[in-house]
């Protein structure tokens, strides 16, 4: 496996209502906010499309 295929967690913060949470950066489903229910990431087949801001990648 190479360097770059490792997927990792990622802490992400809610445009909405700025809830900090952390998601899995090859999330194979659609991950909302847990306090507004906003989409944060959406599944691509690969790496996740996030909607929100990145705060760190843990």
């Amino acid at each position: 496996m190479e360097v770059n295929k490792i997927s990792k967690f990622i802490r992400v913060r809610c445009a909405k209502c700025k809830n900090e949470q952390i998601i899995f950066g090859s999330a194979a489903s659609l991950v909302k906010c847990l306090v507004c229910e906003k989409p944060l990431c959406e599944p691509t087949g690969g790496k996740a499309k996030v909607k929100a801001r990145i705060l760190e990648v843990v």
